[in-house]
């Protein structure tokens, strides 16, 4: 039986020994996936299904948002391993993965736990197995009874294009019965109808935002910079969605950055501009502006950092912030989010 670590997390040999079976499967996997399934899978990535959506929520009114209750715990294990017989008969990768599905979880406490579905989340080839799975209870189900209906899907988190409400309710109840006879559940509250409303669009629907891979889409004002002037307008876009923002903000509370002092501040920037510049680049896709308020919080810790760093600073409220204001001007570049926060630069709604 293959060895876990605790948690369900592989051990350092399962880990191996599943990375060379998922070298094995994924170039017999890939050329089957779906072009609309990006999870996990190369050359495509989060960012890629968000710019899809995006461009698919322009030309729809609705959206259907699916979240599956409690999915890489329910994968039925049979189902799985008939997916993969589908593409392989080679007996020690068949051989290996029932093996690695089948395994119990050995608690902190030394304890074991037997599983009886799912896949191990701490697991190298977990996400192929998982990706394989939706391919056939979803993916190619779409296409076959659905064909008109584009969606997007990164790993469990999928969400459909519809053309009116009613055909959102039929194909919601369809993928309901889909997904039961694959032994999967819609989350009844998580899953909903959207209204994808814009200032073209007139509608009174209760539900007309919806987040996606950490970002939020909704009716936003947008700003399209031409040569001679600037037009303002509403569209449905993207953007980092509050609890996407909230996590940030818990990150860089967790710094603790003004305790810092036994550290130079180009010390503190090199250990924390690589966190920085993955929200940036991440987030920054879409609305970059949206991520200054949460970005400038670092600016108040470095802030706080200085008045316990200087003597002088240490009972000058705007004598700090005077000496941060020209700290920005001559070293704009120190952190790698004061270009977006304090510089010149303008970001178009558009892009």
């Amino acid at each position: 039986m293959a060895g876990r670590g605790s948690w369900g997390i592989p051990t350092v040999a399962d880990r191996i020994a599943q990375e060379v079976a998922r070298r094995y499967l994924e170039p017999v996997l890939e050329p089957v996936f779906h072009a609309d399934s990006y999870g996990y899978r190369p050359g495509k990535s989060a960012v890629d299904a968000v710019y899809q959506a995006r461009q698919r929520c322009w030309r729809y009114d609705w959206v259907l948002d699916l979240d599956i209750k409690g999915f890489f715990d329910s994968i039925d294990w049979e189902l799985l391993l008939k997916a993969v017989r589908h593409h392989t008969d080679c007996p020690w990768v068949l051989l290996y993965i029932e093996r690695w599905l089948k395994a119990p979880m050995q608690m902190e406490d030394g304890s074991i736990v037997p599983r009886m579905a799912g896949t191990p989340q701490g697991g190298v080839i977990s996400p192929l197995l998982a990706n394989l799975f939706l391919h056939y209870a979803f993916d190619r189900w779409v296409v076959r009874t659905f064909p008109h209906i584009p969606f997007e899907r990164y790993a469990d988190d999928a969400i459909c294009h519809c053309k009116s409400a009613d055909e959102a309710r039929a194909l919601w109840g369809a993928i309901a019965d889909r997904f039961a006879a694959c032994k999967l559940v819609l989350h009844p509250q998580k899953t909903k109808i959207v209204y994808c409303k814009d200032v073209n669009r007139r509608c009174n629907f209760p539900d007309i935002h919806f987040d996606f891979l950490g970002f939020k889409f909704r009716a936003r004002k947008i700003m399209w910079v031409k040569p001679d002037r600037r037009i303002f307008a509403h569209s449905f876009q993207p953007a980092a969605s509050p609890k996407a923002l909230t996590r940030i903000s818990c990150e860089i509370r967790g710094w603790a950055l003004h305790h810092r002092s036994d550290k130079s501040l180009t010390e503190l920037a090199q250990m924390y501009n690589p966190c920085i510049r993955g929200w940036i680049s991440y987030y920054g896709h879409f609305y970059k502006t949206q991520l200054r308020p949460t970005l400038k919080r670092i600016d108040a810790y470095v802030i706080r950092w200085a008045r316990r760093k200087f003597k002088r600073l240490r009972h000058q409220t705007k004598g700090a912030r005077d000496w941060f204001d020209r700290l920005c001007r001559t070293n704009p570049t120190l952190f790698a989010h004061w270009a977006l926060c304090h510089g010149n630069s303008r970001t178009s709604g558009a892009v």
